[in-house]
C-alpha cells in the first residue's frame, strides 16, 4: 500500500545524502546555512520513511487471523 512512496523517499534520502556529502567535501565551510537544510530536510524524510513504515507493517498485519479468539 505505501511501498511506492517509501521506495521513492528512499531515493530521495540518497540522493540528497550524496549531495550533502559532496558539498560536505568539495566546499566544507561554505553555505553552512543550506547545507543545514538539507540536513533537516534529510532527518524530515527519513521520518516519513519510518512513520510510512509503520503503517505499511499495520496494514500487512491487521488482518492476520490468529486462529484464537484475541
Amino acid at each position: 500500500m505505501y511501498k511506492a512512496k517509501i521506495l521513492h523517499l528512499e531515493e530521495m534520502h540518497r540522493v540528497l545524502n550524496k549531495q550533502i556529502d559532496d558539498m560536505e567535501r568539495d566546499h566544507p565551510h561554505t553555505e553552512v546555512q543550506k547545507l543545514t537544510e538539507m540536513k533537516k530536510r534529510k532527518l524530515q524524510i527519513r521520518d516519513e520513511i519510518s512513520r510510512l513504515n509503520k503503517l505499511q507493517w499495520e496494514h500487512e498485519h491487521e488482518h492476520l487471523d490468529y486462529g484464537d479468539d484475541r
